[in-house]
């Protein structure tokens, strides 16, 4: 059991695929309490997070970054306790040597809904930003381009294996943002 003099090391811990043989994601952590750090194809750290439901997290970050996402490392606990959770984290990340890139610069992109508006393609981008548009035509040009980014993402997971159910919430594609329901 964890607490706060017995801290899990990452060495300690084992590599549990992002995506299984079977295409799914680690579905006995739905619901757990805890610390997890996720690496990349190379087992690079790319990210320390915890969170009340790591399953839930996991999907987010898969989403937000799936090029990123290839191994992960979890601590649960029973009860909740963000001072046992931040201990880890901090633990974790002072055990890697550096600043995972996902705890730093990038810290948006691995926590926050992905916002359209910053990738949109260039046509997109002039379409919206005509000064003929009404609101009603720009949210339409922002969930199309939602739309589009969503195929893109699912077709990227699909090639890695994924075979569970992702759906985006398609209220927030109006206001540029995707992100799980």
């Amino acid at each position: 059991m964890t607490n706060e003099t017995n801290l899990p090391t990452l060495t300690a811990l084992e590599y549990i695929p992002y995506i299984d043989e079977n295409g799914q994601l680690p579905e006995d952590l739905q619901g757990k309490i805890g610390v997890y750090a996720i690496f990349n194809q190379e087992r690079e750290l790319q990210f320390v997070g915890y969170s009340r439901d790591v399953y839930l997290s996991l999907r987010q970050h898969l989403v937000r970054q799936p090029q990123q996402c290839y191994w992960v490392q979890v601590e649960t606990i029973e009860r909740p306790s963000r001072t046992i959770l931040e201990n880890i984290e901090q633990a974790w990340i002072a055990e890697n040597g550096s600043l995972p890139v996902g705890n730093g610069e990038q810290k948006a992109v691995w926590t926050q809904p992905i916002d359209v508006k910053t990738i949109m393609t260039p046509e997109e981008e002039a379409n919206y930003q005509k000064p003929t548009n009404d609101e009603l035509t720009q949210m339409k040009i922002i969930k199309n381009a939602a739309r589009r980014l969503e195929t893109e993402i699912l077709a990227a997971l699909e090639l890695r294996g994924l075979k569970t159910q992702i759906r985006f919430n398609p209220k927030l594609k109006e206001t540029g943002l995707l992100d799980l329901k």
